[in-house]
C-alpha cells in the first residue's frame, strides 16, 4: 500500500512546485497550502483530501447552507459549489439550472407559467430554469431533496433552506474561517458555461469578480476551480484567476460541450490518454474523473482492476480527484452492495479503501464522514 502510493505523491509534489502560479503548493507529507490575503503561508490540506460533494448531501438537501455546514462540521477538507446564473446575472448554487427536482417551484402557482422545455448541452429538458428567474424571485423558493426515493430521511428538511447565492457562501466561509481560525476551502464548478454564454449570462466574469472581491483569486487561495469544459478553465485563467483548476471528465464517449460547439472531435476517451492529459496540463493542475475510470467495472457492475489513469495523470503533474462516492447500494459496484434495498448502505468503506490504494489525491463524497474514516488510514503513510 505504502509503495503503491508514494511514487505518485512524489510526482505530484515535484510537478506542483514546477507549475508555480497555477498550482496549489504541496508541502511535506503531500499537503496543499493556502495563504491569506497578505500572502503569508496558511494551513495545509491533507492528501488524500475529502471533498464534501454539494456539501454533505447524503444527509441534507444538496447545495444548501445546511448541507455545506454539516460537511464542514464533519471535517470535510473542501466543500463543493456548482454555479448557475439567474436571469439578472447573479450566481447561485445549484447542480443544474433545471430546479424542478431541487426546489418547490412546481408547487408555486405564481410560477406555473415559467415551466418550459429547453435543450441544454444537447439534452431536452422540461421544467423550471434559473435563467428565467430573477434573484428576488428565486429567493422565494425553498430547497428540497433531489432523490427522495433513495434519501427519504432528507425530506425532513424540505422547505427549510433557500437557494444560496455564491456570495452568501463566500460570506459564510469567511465567518466560519474566523470562528475556526483557519481557511475554509471551496471547490467551485462552472455549470454549462458555453450554454450560458450564448444566453449572454457568462459565468466566468462574475465569478472572477467575486473571487477578487473576497481575495480568493491568488495562487494559494483556498479554493479549486472546476469545469467539464476546458475553455471555461482557460477563460478563468485569462481573467487572472491563479488558483488551481481541475478539468472534470465525463463518460468516455462524451464530448465536452464546448468541443461540440467548436467542432472539436475529441471525446473524454481522448483526454484520458497520455497525450490528452499532457494537453490538459497546459491549463489545469488536476483532473476529476468518473470513479470507473480509476478502477474499471465489468459488464455486471463488479469491480475490476485499476486503470493506469492515476499513474498517467501524475506523470503530467496533475492531481486526481475522482467523483462521486455515495454510501447507498444503488451507487456502489455490485460486489460492494449489501442486501437488496437500493437505498440501504453498502460496503462503501471497503470500496473507498480500494480507491485510495490507487494513489488518488482526493475524492468527492456525498458522505464526507465515511470518506474521512477511510482516508485516515492512507494519511498515515
Amino acid at each position: 500500500m505504502h509503495k503503491r502510493q508514494q511514487p505518485g505523491r512524489r510526482t505530484v509534489l515535484g510537478a506542483a512546485a514546477a507549475l508555480g502560479a497555477g498550482a496549489a503548493v504541496f508541502g511535506g507529507a503531500g499537503q496543499a497550502s493556502a495563504s491569506g490575503r497578505d500572502g503569508t503561508a496558511g494551513e495545509r490540506l491533507p492528501v488524500p483530501l475529502v471533498v464534501g460533494h454539494r456539501g454533505a448531501c447524503g444527509y441534507r438537501p444538496e447545495h444548501t447552507l445546511g448541507s455545506y455546514q454539516l460537511a464542514l462540521d464533519m471535517g470535510a477538507d473542501v466543500i463543493e459549489q456548482d454555479l448557475v446564473p439567474t436571469k439578472d446575472g447573479h450566481l447561485v448554487c445549484r447542480h443544474e439550472n433545471d430546479i424542478t427536482a431541487t426546489t418547490d417551484v412546481a408547487d408555486r402557482q405564481e410560477f406555473a407559467g415559467r415551466k418550459t422545455t429547453k435543450t441544454v448541452d444537447g439534452k431536452k429538458l422540461t421544467g423550471w430554469f434559473t435563467e428565467d428567474f430573477t434573484l428576488t424571485e428565486l429567493k422565494t423558493l425553498r430547497a428540497k431533496e433531489r432523490i427522495p426515493d433513495v434519501r427519504q430521511h432528507n425530506t425532513l428538511y424540505n422547505g427549510h433552506w433557500e437557494v444560496p447565492t455564491f456570495e452568501e457562501v463566500l460570506q459564510w466561509a469567511e465567518r466560519e474561517g474566523r470562528r475556526r481560525g483557519r481557511h475554509i476551502w471551496l471547490y467551485i464548478e462552472t455549470k454549462h458555461p458555453t450554454y450560458f454564454r450564448k444566453l449572454g449570462l457568462g459565468i466566468e466574469e462574475p465569478l472572477a469578480k467575486l473571487l477578487r472581491r473576497y481575495g480568493r483569486h491568488l495562487t494559494h487561495s483556498p479554493n479549486f476551480l472546476q469545469s467539464f469544459e476546458p475553455s471555461s478553465l482557460q477563460r478563468l485563467g485569462k481573467l487572472g484567476l491563479r488558483c488551481p483548476k481541475v478539468l472534470l471528465l465525463d463518460e468516455p464517449t462524451v464530448r465536452p460541450w464546448d468541443f461540440v460547439e467548436a467542432g472539436d472531435p475529441r471525446t473524454t476517451a481522448d483526454l484520458l490518454k497520455p497525450e490528452g492529459l499532457k494537453w490538459v496540463s497546459g491549463f489545469a493542475q488536476g483532473i476529476g474523473p468518473w470513479l470507473p475510470q480509476i478502477i474499471a467495472q465489468d459488464d455486471q457492475g463488479k469491480l475490476g482492476k485499476p486503470t493506469t489513469l492515476v499513474r498517467d495523470a501524475h506523470a503530467e503533474g496533475l492531481v486526481v480527484h475522482p467523483y462521486t462516492l455515495r454510501n447507498e447500494n444503488s451507487f456502489l459496484p455490485l460486489d460492494f452492495q449489501a442486501g437488496k434495498d437500493p437505498a440501504a448502505y453498502g460496503r462503501s468503506l471497503d470500496y473507498l479503501k480500494k480507491l485510495f490504494a490507487t494513489g488518488i489525491d482526493g475524492i468527492f463524497s456525498d458522505n464526507p464522514d465515511t470518506a474521512l474514516l477511510a482516508a485516515e488510514e492512507f494519511r498515515k503513510h
